[in-house]
């Protein structure tokens, strides 16, 4: 059994491997001078297309809001070198983002080089989007499955046995420790529901074609923001006077203390949305510098280098997969159990 899982993680890394590399490998006996940076993006950063392999991409819709809805295949783009038309409304994909344009695509850019044309509203079904829908229908399956294993009261596979102790885990660590054992049933669910949905893109974000989505500042962000409306619509009147008017405590420190409570209010959020984006977009970030030295070096030595180091941070990255899960969830339930406790 370990056998075959060694098996399977080589498999998994040399697949993840050449489906990065395959794309410049024509540039090591080109001309055509390496950008790491450029590379490093194109692979952490939301597109309008998926790319699987050398040429093969999956067309994502195109859902503009322009004076009313227009809908087309991002391939209508050709990967940014087309100029597209809609009812004579002219549009161009640069670096990623959509905008409008005249009749022969022109461009206006300061001397800053930032682009000035207008940007219609993009509610495009994007590689990120789209994996999210593919992630909710897994966790979907997953869960379903295993809840109608209990139905039938058929003996649990491994998966499930895992999955069960990952239950209990949340329950007796960090829901009840946080929440107390009276509270932490209402709110217990969606500590499962936020654990299982971090992890699971966690791991996609590492397979050779998956998307960086907790590596995503837009995906943090909108996770925290739901912590902080759950905690300001659950949270006691004795959390709010702690805040605002602190219990034996003199004025003058009351006067102080007021404005950093009400800034922590907004900044605990605030850190969870940091510290998961940072921490799995630093992941990826270093595991593809280490391949691109292959494309900056040019030679066999390089590979001596790269593949090691690259090997060991991916294993590195498989568990900060359930670290980061584990700490977001931890953290969300320790900042709610501060804000119901009587």
């Amino acid at each position: 059994m370990l056998y075959k899982k060694k098996i399977s993680f080589l498999f998994l890394f040399f697949f993840w491997f050449s489906n990065l590399t395959y794309l410049h490998s024509q540039k090591l006996n080109s001309n055509i001078t390496f950008n790491p940076a450029v590379f490093i993006k194109s692979h952490i950063n939301d597109s309008h297309e998926w790319h699987l392999k050398k040429n093969v991409y999956i067309s994502l819709p195109i859902i503009l809001f322009d004076k009313g809805f227009k809908l087309f295949m991002s391939s209508k783009f050709d990967h940014g070198n087309n100029l597209v038309n809609i009812n004579n409304n002219y549009y161009r994909l640069i670096n990623n983002k959509i905008y409008k344009t005249n009749q022969f695509g022109l461009l206006k850019i300061d001397n800053n080089g930032n682009i000035l044309n207008n940007m219609p509203l993009d509610f495009s079904i994007t590689k990120n989007v789209l994996t999210l829908i593919i992630s909710i229908f897994i966790l979907c399956l997953i869960f379903i499955k295993l809840s109608l294993s209990y139905k039938e009261k058929k003996k649990n596979s491994k998966t499930g046995l895992l999955l069960e102790s990952i239950f209990f885990y949340i329950k007796n660590e960090i829901a009840i420790p946080n929440l107390g054992i009276k509270k932490y049933k209402l709110y217990f669910t969606f500590f499962l529901t936020l654990f299982f949905f971090i992890l699971i893109n966690n791991f996609i974000g590492i397979l050779p074609i998956g998307p960086n989505i907790t590596g995503n500042i837009s995906v943090t962000l909108s996770l925290s923001m739901i912590i902080f409306f759950i905690l300001i619509f659950s949270a006691k009147k004795k959390y709010w006077k702690h805040i605002f008017w602190m219990p034996k405590v003199p004025l003058i420190i009351k006067l102080l203390l007021i404005p950093i409570e009400i800034f922590g209010i907004f900044i605990r959020p605030f850190t969870l949305c940091i510290r998961l984006f940072a921490n799995i977009t630093a992941g990826h970030i270093i595991l593809i510098s280490f391949i691109s030295l292959i494309f900056i070096f040019k030679n066999i030595y390089s590979i001596i280098i790269s593949i090691p180091f690259s090997i060991f941070i991916l294993l590195l990255e498989i568990m900060v997969c359930f670290l980061q899960a584990f700490i977001f969830t931890s953290l969300s339930a320790l900042f709610l159990g501060i804000a119901i406790k009587d």
